[in-house]
């Protein structure tokens, strides 16, 4: 039965690690990026009826 060779392991996991180290600054870079000088726009938020606002609703005690 061969032997397995094992000596292009060590390499093959360096760059495995590297690459993927690349990979991962790569998307974090480009996730966190914004623009600097963009203005913030204020945001309105809608006011939603519901229906216990429409009309004014009773509310009774228990009996005791």
């Amino acid at each position: 039965m061969p032997q397995l060779d094992t000596s292009t392991w060590a390499l093959t996991i360096i760059s495995m690690i590297i690459t993927l180290f690349y990979f991962f600054q790569k998307k974090m870079m480009s996730y966190y990026y914004y623009n600097i000088n963009s203005q913030l726009k204020p945001m309105k938020t809608p006011k939603h009826l519901t229906p216990w606002e429409k009309k004014w609703t009773k509310t009774y005690s228990p009996l005791s």
